[in-house]
């Protein structure tokens, strides 16, 4: 389904942007790309129902180009006028090494961006209860992901948002197709095991390649994860190269891909739970 947008109702209007956007680069391709991720976001958000006028958002923001793209672009459609919700940035501190603990407070600050840091050492407990050499992913990514759910409760947020893009999906998909033996991705919309708050991923049909040139254009003050982002080897940078060997060598395919996963079809799948294949009959006629 088709999203149709609407010209930008504060494009002419003096101060007609968030503060985050005042000094960023005039150039043609630079609008392309922003109008891309904007148009992209929004499809999101309204084909999967994200939107509840006057909930409270928590965004996450580690400090990576992903995250920040997400805020960025959250805080561009609430400006215009296009997001009704309150949008809450929070930086979870989960004290790895060498954290320039600095960066994100004052970035959110010069910007009147509203935000919470919280710091939580769940990097010891990773570090303690995972062997040298094995992934740290899961187990970390289960820690911080209680924390923020905690901290959305606290706040009075429905919704935690993620910075998640269509890479991050696809790579998902394969990795359950390899090594789970089942078909799922993430969802761009989840509710938790406790029923109480959703967990949204707005950036589902953002390329991973525009959030990185985005990013370099806005000048955010990227924060490099020194925990699991320096370990080789992870089923994912596997995935990583395999989808982006298939879109080199046939251009376009990550985008069919990623609608392949909207146009499901269970009567050509092998799941009895989601087809009958046993009441399936010739017609007499």
């Amino acid at each position: 389904m088709n999203i149709a947008v609407t010209e930008d109702p504060l494009a002419d209007a003096e101060g007609g942007t968030h503060p985050m956007f005042r000094d960023v680069p005039s150039s043609v391709a630079f609008n392309k790309l922003r109008k891309r991720l904007v148009r992209q976001t929004r499809e999101a958000v309204e084909q999967f129902a994200m939107v509840k006028p006057g909930d409270r958002w928590l965004v996450a923001l580690s400090g990576g180009k992903d995250s920040y793209g997400l805020l960025a672009i959250l805080l561009d459609l609430k400006w215009r006028g296009l997001l009704p919700v309150e949008l809450l940035a929070c930086n979870l501190d989960q004290g790895q090494p060498n954290f320039p603990k600095h960066i994100l407070p004052e970035f959110l600050a010069r910007h009147g961006v509203d935000h919470r840091i919280e710091y939580r050492d769940t990097y010891s407990v990773v570090t303690d209860k995972i062997a040298e050499g094995n992934t740290y992913c899961s187990l970390c990514s289960r820690l911080r992901r209680g924390h923020l759910y905690r901290i959305a409760r606290e706040e009075g947020c429905s919704s935690l948002v993620l910075g998640h893009h269509r890479e991050d999906i696809l790579e998902t998909f394969f990795m359950n197709l390899f090594h789970g033996g089942r078909l799922a991705a993430m969802p761009p919309k989840l509710l938790n095991d406790e029923a109480d708050l959703f967990v949204l991923r707005p950036l589902a049909f953002c390329a991973e390649a525009d959030l990185e040139k985005f990013a370099e254009a806005m000048h955010f003050p990227i924060i490099p994860c020194d925990l699991c982002g320096s370990q080789d080897g992870l089923q994912r940078n596997a995935m990583k190269a395999m989808l982006a060997d298939i879109e080199t060598r046939m251009p376009g395919r990550k985008d069919t891909m990623i609608r392949a996963l909207s146009n499901v079809r269970p009567s050509h799948l092998l799941d009895r739970k989601l087809f009958d294949f046993a009441s399936l009959g010739a017609s007499e006629d």
